[in-house]
């Protein structure tokens, strides 16, 4: 068929570019002293095990309280705190997930289980966007009843935590 044609970026060149950005980061320097190093990585490993735990602890307290778990403790008062540890968990996981990613960028971007966990991750933070733009959110927050979505999205979110966590200690085993 003749007509027109549209200039797009081939697959390869945008493959291309991304194996120079892979490799760019597996020879950044700080990304070279954790590989080399016998105390570094394991202790940015041990944060970002301590990173999760903040994250899944906070979010595990604040999905069990919605779901009826800690009846006697308002909602309000729960969800302020558990939400501001499981950010900080959240962003202390992510900084050293850069971390430790950098040290074998190219092996984790085939990794099944370590893409896995990102898209995962993606689906998690949808749902918090979910449950933030739920006008049902604030009404439960202020002592009003905590809606069956709500409940249904706490349900989620632990099944989604949990199976981050799962396609974490995964990624070990596909290398």
């Amino acid at each position: 068929m003749n007509g027109p044609t549209t200039s797009t970026p081939s697959a390869s060149g945008a493959e291309a570019h991304l194996l120079e950005l892979l490799q760019g980061l597996a020879a950044w320097p700080v990304a070279l002293a954790l590989s080399r190093s016998a105390i570094a990585y394991p202790l940015v490993n041990a944060a970002h095990i301590l990173a999760l735990a903040l994250l899944f602890g906070g979010i595990a307290v604040l999905d069990l309280r919605i779901l009826g778990l800690f009846r006697g403790s308002p909602l309000g008062a729960i969800a302020g705190p558990s939400v501001r540890v499981a950010a900080c968990g959240f962003v202390l996981a992510a900084a050293t997930g850069f971390l430790l990613f950098s040290t074998r960028p190219l092996t984790y971007a085939e990794n099944p289980a370590f893409l896995l966990k990102l898209g995962l991750i993606g689906l998690a933070l949808l749902n918090v966007a979910v449950v933030h733009a739920n006008p049902r959110w604030q009404v439960a927050l202020t002592g009003g009843a905590v809606h069956g979505s709500l409940r249904a999205s706490a349900a989620v979110s632990l099944l989604i935590w949990a199976a981050v966590v799962l396609a974490g200690r995964w990624i070990g085993f596909l290398q």
